[in-house]
């Protein structure tokens, strides 16, 4: 049976590109590293790579084997930092899957409250685009916890959260933003605008084509971005109307936003491959706890457009301040 230490020669191969500066990257002579390749080899029942002349080339059982290499790898590390906190020491790393839009609107604050109890616990962040994209690396064991929308079919750990609300985005002179709607919107009254929209690579592309398709018009581009405060900011600036999660909304945001008609959520979960320990349950009860899905700020200029509107006769424009 292969062991961790000959998973670990076979990653830093692929990953240094050559024997040589695996060896160098590992402090190991090259002939030790050459011998327990081979080994490694031998006990799987063939070769892992094709020497070339210039690096390494994984074959189809090479290829086969590194991602569950690197889970062992991960599991191994993550089974230490267990250990330890079982022991009562409160120290390590928490590795930590996201979203970039949950990164950047709900995480902040809550690592901010938990970081505070586990002072001496690093933080490892791993950002991803989309939340498929998220959900393999979890199942190949690159983190602790995950924070996002639950995978189907997930076999491990989760704790709901609760529904982020997304919001559209625009100038703060934009008619639609002093229609008699208004703080509300219906995404078809939208389809001749040109949007803010995301890189294709983006979850939050997805989440816009979607909800476009759903009110019968595929959104115009003036522009593409990748993460969520970039789209904020060029729809304050006029570019377009965007979609974005509420918390991603800035304090003293100049901008306008409004509620789609119907609504638009998106259910957000904590979830880990295994139960998990006593520092990873900690940032969960934490998460489950103070994630700020709706921010106050938000929530309170919508309360106020809303009374707004229903103290005015219909059909007279009112501002969203």
């Amino acid at each position: 049976m292969a062991t961790l230490r000959q998973l670990e020669y076979l990653v830093a191969i692929v990953d240094e590109g050559s024997f040589t500066r695996a060896a160098e990257s590992l402090n190991v002579t090259q002939p030790g590293l050459s011998h327990q390749f081979q080994a490694l080899e031998r006990e799987v029942g063939g070769p892992l790579l094709e020497r070339l002349p210039r690096g390494v080339r994984l074959t189809p059982a090479g290829r086969s084997m590194l991602p569950h290499a690197r889970a062992a790898l991960a599991e191994a590390g993550r089974a230490t930092v267990a250990a330890r906190r079982a022991a009562g020491v409160s120290t390590g790393e928490l590795h930590l899957a996201t979203l970039y839009s949950v990164s950047s609107g709900v995480l902040p604050p809550v690592l901010g409250l938990w970081r505070r109890k586990h002072p001496g616990v690093r933080i490892r962040l791993f950002e991803h685009r989309r939340s498929d994209e998220m959900a393999q690396a979890m199942a190949a064991g690159q983190a602790d916890v995950a924070v996002g929308p639950l995978p189907e079919d997930w076999e491990g750990t989760a704790r709901h959260i609760g529904a982020e609300e997304f919001l559209v985005v625009t100038r703060s002179d934009d008619p639609v933003a002093h229609s008699d709607r208004a703080p509300r919107v219906r995404l078809s009254d939208l389809a001749e605008r040109e949007w803010v929209h995301f890189t294709p690579d983006s979850g939050l592309s997805d989440i816009l084509e979607r909800a476009c398709d759903a009110a019968g018009f595929r959104p115009r581009v003036a522009v593409r971005t990748e993460q969520a405060p970039s789209a904020i900011g060029y729809a304050a600036a006029g570019l377009g109307p965007t979609l974005v999660p509420a918390n991603t909304v800035p304090p003293h945001f100049p901008g306008a936003f409004l509620r789609p008609d119907p609504p638009l959520r998106r259910q957000l979960t904590g979830y880990t491959r295994t139960s998990p320990d006593p520092v990873t349950a900690s940032f969960l009860e934490t998460l489950g706890e103070h994630a700020p899905l709706m921010p106050a700020h938000v929530a309170r200029r919508l309360r106020t457009a809303e009374r707004s509107v229903r103290r005015e006769p219909r059909g007279r424009p009112t501002r969203q301040d």
